[in-house]
């Protein structure tokens, strides 16, 4: 346990205080492991509950009386935030610091505003009234020609944002679609991902934007933009059938290994992109033998190329199945469907029979 935790503090100072002006790496690490690393080292020598307590009820004293203090500088805020961040993961309230993590995400550099945008979405939830004094901060780096600023700005968008502040910054995120760098375009799709999820109605104008992002040149974008689909094929199949083709190409090229092999996992092509590409089919091609029809030839295919030789193989031909059995039926399918469950079930593995089992019991629809 101890090496964990060595490890751990050896790596937080990069993670943290990389390229920290004024100061070089050796100066930033000292900084950093003499106040948080003494404070993890010291709780994890610690023997009970009591004396865990008594020793975060101190340190959350002694940031309260530093971050209170006028003569605090950023520099400072930044290293007491992380110390807060880590006192609150451990379940002690420090609510006391919220304020001061708005202001730095307001008013740092952009070491100091990456912090506290990561404490402003660790410490408050998306009704939290503190959060909108974030709003202005949030629009203002969303104009901002420093990417790292947008980067940030989008990030927090896309976990924390209050819903009724969604028109504020929708225009900025929308133009975000079309921005030249894939990281920008990726986080924008990722936020008015979740503005679908708590604002659907104020996301419907752009699903146009939304099917410029299914065709983006750059995977990451594509990929992004299948967490809407998904969603949205759930609660209204029939509006989206016109894309059965393109999603039928996609786990073509997926299937066959033409995206970058960064995208691979054990060899294995993009697996949770096939994953979802195969969930999307299953929900477009359910009681529709037209839209079925269009899909036979790649989940034949990828049933074919996924060999049970790996975790995450056992996944996607779990989902193959699946939809093999959600869509309107096909009998040669039915049949290579019916073997993998079979191997499935005779596997020595109990997790692999568990879910031959729950493969099984997953018959077709009145269909079949």
């Amino acid at each position: 346990m101890s090496d964990i935790v060595e490890k751990t503090l050896t790596a937080l100072p990069g993670l943290f205080l990389q390229n920290q002006p004024g100061g070089g790496p050796a100066a930033a690490k000292a900084s950093f492991s003499s106040r948080l690393g003494s404070l993890v080292r010291g709780i994890t020598a610690l023997t009970s509950k009591h004396e865990e307590e008594k020793l975060i009820q101190q340190e959350l004293s002694s940031l309260k009386a530093t971050v209170s203090a006028p003569t605090t500088t950023l520099k400072m805020m930044k290293e007491c935030m992380v110390r807060l961040i880590y006192c609150e993961m451990l379940g002690y309230d420090a609510s006391f610091g919220y304020i001061h993590a708005i202001k730095l995400a307001q008013q740092g550099n952009l070491l100091e505003k990456r912090v506290g945008y990561l404490a402003v979405s660790l410490f408050l939830h998306e009704s939290h009234e503190l959060l909108l004094l974030l709003v202005n901060t949030v629009v203002k780096d969303l104009q901002s020609t420093n990417l790292v600023e947008v980067c940030m700005a989008l990030t927090v968008v896309s976990q924390i944002f209050p819903c009724e502040m969604i028109p504020a910054v929708l225009p900025l995120i929308e133009d975000k679609l079309q921005h030249s760098k894939e990281i920008v375009r990726r986080k924008a799709v990722l936020a008015l991902y979740k503005f679908h999820l708590i604002a659907p109605n104020q996301v419907q104008h752009i699903h146009i934007k939304f099917r410029k992002a299914l065709c983006d040149r750059d995977v990451g974008v594509m990929a992004a933009s299948l967490h809407i689909y998904l969603r949205m094929i759930k609660e209204n199949s029939s509006g989206y059938k016109d894309l059965t083709g393109s999603f039928v190409t996609i786990l073509k090229q997926v299937v066959g290994g033409k995206l970058p092999v960064e995208f691979n996992y054990h060899s294995v092509p993009a697996p949770w992109l096939q994953i979802q590409l195969l969930r999307i089919l299953g929900l477009l091609g359910k009681d529709d033998q037209r839209t079925s029809e269009l899909m036979y030839d790649v989940l034949d295919e990828s049933l074919r190329r996924a060999e049970l030789n790996h975790n995450v193989t056992y996944a996607i031909l779990f989902e193959c199945v699946h939809t093999v059995y959600s869509i309107y039926p096909k009998s040669e399918l039915l049949e290579k469907a019916a073997k993998c469950i079979g191997k499935f079930v005779l596997s020595p593995k109990i997790n692999l029979k568990y879910l031959g089992s729950y493969s099984g019991s997953s018959t077709p629809d009145d269909n079949n």
